[in-house]
C-alpha cells in the first residue's frame, strides 16, 4: 500500500515537510518516516472486528518532538475509517486515549 504525506492525511501538518504516515498490513505495524527514515513504529494486532495496539516506539534520537502521538492519530483515524474497534494495551496508546475523549467511539468496549 503506498504512504500517503502528512500532509495529504493532516492538512495541520503541512509545514513537516519530508512526513510519511504508512499503514503496513503484512508487517502489522503503522509507521511515521521523517526524510526517508522510520521514527516512529505502531505495532498491533489484527483480531478482525477489533486491533489491540500493542507496542509503540520512537527512535530514541526522535523522542521529545511529538511523533509517537501524531502517529497514533493517524492510526486511529484509519481503524475508526475502517469500522473496526481498538483495544490499546501500550500503554502510550491507552495515555493517548485518556487524553483524546473524542476518539472514545474508536475504543472496544
Amino acid at each position: 500500500m503506498p504512504t500517503r504525506s502528512a500532509y495529504e492525511r493532516h492538512p495541520s501538518y503541512a509545514g513537516c515537510m519530508g512526513i510519511e504516515f504508512a499503514h503496513e498490513p503484512d508487517a502489522h505495524r503503522y509507521t511515521m518516516r521523517r526524510n526517508g527514515a522510520i521514527v516512529s513504529v505502531l505495532e498491533y494486532r489484527d483480531h478482525g472486528s477489533s486491533v489491540v495496539f500493542h507496542h509503540t516506539v520512537t527512535v530514541p534520537t526522535h523522542r521529545g518532538h511529538g511523533y509517537a502521538a501524531q502517529l497514533v492519530e493517524y492510526a486511529v483515524d484509519d481503524v475508526e475509517r475502517s469500522g473496526r474497534r481498538i483495544t490499546p494495551t501500550c500503554w502510550y496508546v491507552a495515555e493517548w486515549f485518556d487524553a483524546h475523549p473524542e476518539h472514545a467511539g474508536a475504543l472496544a468496549r
